[in-house]
């Protein structure tokens, strides 16, 4: 199974890139690949950019990186209650790829953290109200709330025992969804 992990931030440090690492690592038997928005990053989409100079390379690039997975686990950083300007922007642009549903009906482990106590609720909601319009099949969802007490930065695991039975039996619900399409 290959599984293409997607943190939806641009930060050097970012938290939901630790969260969807550590969630990929539970997967066994994976072909795992880590994507940073740091090697997507384009000029900031505009329709008449679009027009003048077509959709970038970048924004191509992943869209066949989704392609060729067999499962997403998105971790989308919440800036506002929304995605990052960073996430948003590659997406936009893949949007615009002609004929292209983004997402392409890849099922899609979506997840969210946050320092605070809502843990990436409103992003979480948010993707998960306007992915499915771009052929997003979310087969699954987890936020970690107070990220800074609920995971080891040292070992690179969720310490919250609870947190961390949620994930991994949502880890097992999705590999058994992936088990099963194969077939």
């Amino acid at each position: 199974m290959k599984i293409l992990a997607i943190a939806g931030s641009n930060s050097d440090t970012s938290i939901n890139k630790q969260l969807v690492s550590y969630a990929a690592s539970l997967i066994e038997n994976a072909e795992v690949e880590i994507v940073d928005m740091n090697d997507f990053e384009m000029p900031i989409y505009k329709h008449q950019r679009e027009v003048e100079s077509g959709v970038p390379q970048e924004a191509k690039n992943l869209a066949e990186k989704i392609d060729a997975a067999d499962m997403l686990l998105v971790s989308l950083a919440e800036h506002n209650g929304t995605y990052s300007t960073a996430f948003k922007n590659v997406f936009d642009w893949t949007s615009r790829i002609k004929g292209r549903k983004v997402w392409n009906d890849i099922p899609m482990f979506l997840m969210a953290t946050a320092t605070g106590p809502r843990g990436g609720l409103g992003v979480l909601e948010a993707a998960s109200k306007r992915f499915p319009l771009h052929a997003g099949n979310i087969v699954e969802t987890f936020t970690l709330p107070h990220f800074n007490d609920n995971f080891d930065k040292e070992n690179q695991k969720i310490s919250n025992e609870e947190k961390n039975s949620e994930l991994t039996e949502k880890i097992a619900k999705i590999s058994a969804v992936e088990i099963i399409l194969e077939k």
